[in-house]
Formats: structure tokens, sequence, C-alpha cells
């Protein structure tokens, strides 16, 4: 059970440390599960190992499952410049190995980039090297995320769990965001 002095971000308004997974939320009319930020060096392993490094999500994922990762995209919408998506990293297996939110800056890519992002077929890790998209990755926080129903569905898992995650930035040589990402593991 948490204490009163924790930080609970659970039914607060926009987060940035939680953007843009709280929009996602928002705009489906569901609360935010309760979300706690952690220090890097408290989460555990797997977790650890997974998500406090500078690296891409999608080859870091496909090097611990030895499996190529899949994208299934569960909502997407456009607005101006910029693509949101909400998703699933699939293995070839079909297994659920990461559940996220991303906010993507369209007009800073390659135009056949852009249309393979739009395309919602190929993960954007996978994308960034295949075009040779020069960029850096600064998570901005790592979370524990008590799982709720959706997220649940997502892993295809049912009861209550502490799931470890970061919010992350992808920065290009401009210092410009080319993608802010919530990146959830399961458990």
């Amino acid at each position: 059970m948490l204490s009163s002095t924790t930080n609970n971000l659970a039914n607060t308004a926009a987060q940035p440390i939680v953007y843009p997974l709280d929009d996602f939320y928002s705009q489906a009319g569901r609360p935010l599960p309760r979300i706690e930020p952690v220090d890097g060096k408290d989460v555990p392993e797997p977790y650890q190992t997974l998500l406090v490094h500078q690296n891409d999500m999608t080859p870091t994922l496909e090097k611990f499952h030895g499996s190529k990762i899949h994208l299934e995209v569960l909502r997407s919408q456009q607005r101006d410049d910029f693509y949101f998506r909400e998703v699933i990293l699939l293995t070839e297996e079909g297994k659920p190995v990461e559940f996220g939110a991303i906010k993507i800056s369209l007009n800073l890519f390659p135009s056949a980039a852009r249309a393979q992002i739009l395309s919602e077929r190929i993960p954007l890790g996978t994308l960034l090297a295949e075009y040779k998209v020069t960029h850096t990755s600064r998570p901005k926080a790592f979370l524990r995320i008590e799982s709720d129903d959706f997220i649940n569905t997502a892993f295809k898992t049912t009861g209550r769990h502490w799931l470890y995650g970061r919010r992350n930035t992808l920065w290009n040589p401009e210092q410009r965001p080319l993608a802010e990402i919530v990146e959830i593991l399961p458990s």
C-alpha cells in the first residue's frame, strides 16, 4: 500500500512524465492508473536492464526476447504535424512485450520514413535504424505503474500488477523532439 506522502499521479491533470499516455486516457474518459516516479537505481531487474539506459526500446526488446518486434496500433490520430498512437509491441510469437503511447513530430522525419510511420506497420525504433535517423534517447523519468483493466487487456493478463516503465524523449541533432514516449513493460 502506498503512503500518503508518496507522489501518486493517478488522478491528477496532465503530467509531463506520463504524456502522451495521459492524453489518450483523458480522451477515452478513463482515469489514469496509479503511477509513481521512481529513481532508476530502484527499478528492479529485469526492468532495470530493459529501461534504465539511453538506447531505443525496440532493439533492446529484440535482443532481450531473441525475437523481431512487431507493432499493433490500438489507437492513433494526427494533429497537424504530430502523430499520436497507443501501441503494443509484440514478439514474432505474439507475446506482448511493451504497451506504449507516443507523440511523433512527423515534420522532423524524411518523407519516406513519415509514410512508413503513418502506415502503422513497423515500430518507430526499427524505422529510426532503417532510415538512419540521427537521434539521442534521453529518459525523463522511470515509472512504477499499477496495471488497470485497459493495460491488462493489452498485456493479455488479469488482476493488479506493479509494472515498470519510462517516459522518454528522442531528440534530433538540433535538439528538437522527434518523439515523446511512455513505455510500459509487462510483469
